[in-house]
């Protein structure tokens, strides 16, 4: 089904009526809900843990439409219609899981939805925003004219961006939203401190530290494997469900 922001949902339900508060699933750039959450199994062990399981793909990503301006992307924008998702599912509070910018946009979700987030897991958080060194001029020049960018990061990024056809664009314009709305975190507007989880050969996570000391009373727990890695593997879905289970 598709939410009145225009985005694309998933919806998993349990076998029995659920009592405890749905979740929200958010995945990383350049990925989808289901290859994020319901191909790693997240998304069904939730669901057979009684819990409603929303699973949304970001715009541009997935089943959901490309914005059509940067700042359809922005990161508070983002984080507004992730908080509509969860109204249209009649729910008042919730908890949230979100890798990689998934997770950056869990972090401003209590900001979002003040007073409605409980439990949060942030699995793959950078501690800087990943975008902000992008030269978007030349990005765009690159999705659109093939011309590859000076810079290296911003050449990466356009591979990564190209990869995906004729999404590109509207990716691109993802990437410029986001630069626009940067990741600096300085407090946690939630009343449940989040569980920070990375893959002990994560390299885009160094850092994260300085973001977890932030927070009074949120924990950091490092399971096996790379920024890929780490969402796939079995550790990080067993954490997943310890944390939401307890």
């Amino acid at each position: 089904m598709h939410s009145r922001t225009g985005l694309h949902v998933r919806t998993f339900v349990p076998g029995e009526d659920a009592e405890l508060p749905p979740v929200l699933l958010v995945h990383g750039f350049g990925s989808d809900g289901r290859r994020d959450w319901v191909d790693t199994g997240v998304a069904e062990a939730l669901a057979g843990a009684g819990r409603v399981v929303l699973v949304p793909d970001l715009p541009g990503h997935g089943e959901s439409p490309a914005p059509s301006t940067p700042g359809e992307a922005g990161a508070p924008t983002l984080a507004a219609a992730l908080a509509t998702v969860v109204d249209e599912a009649g729910a008042k509070g919730f908890d949230a899981v979100g890798y990689s910018l998934g997770a950056r946009l869990v972090w401003a979700l209590p900001e979002a939805a003040p007073g409605r987030v409980g439990r949060t897991v942030l699995g793959g958080l950078s501690p800087a925003e990943p975008f902000e060194a992008v030269d978007v001029p030349a990005l765009h020049r690159a999705v659109a004219e093939g011309a590859e960018p000076a810079d290296p990061f911003t050449a990466a990024i356009a591979g990564m961006v190209r990869a995906h056809g004729d999404r590109a664009a509207g990716l691109a314009r993802c990437v410029e939203g986001l630069r626009a709305t940067p990741f600096t975190p300085r407090s946690w507007a939630g009343a449940t401190p989040p569980v920070l989880v990375v893959g002990e050969d994560d390299v885009m996570t160094r850092g994260i530290e300085r973001v977890a000391g932030l927070v009074d009373g949120a924990e950091l727990r490092t399971v096996p494997g790379d920024h890929h890695g780490a969402l796939t593997g079995a550790a990080f879905r067993r954490t997943v469900l310890d944390v939401l289970a307890g």
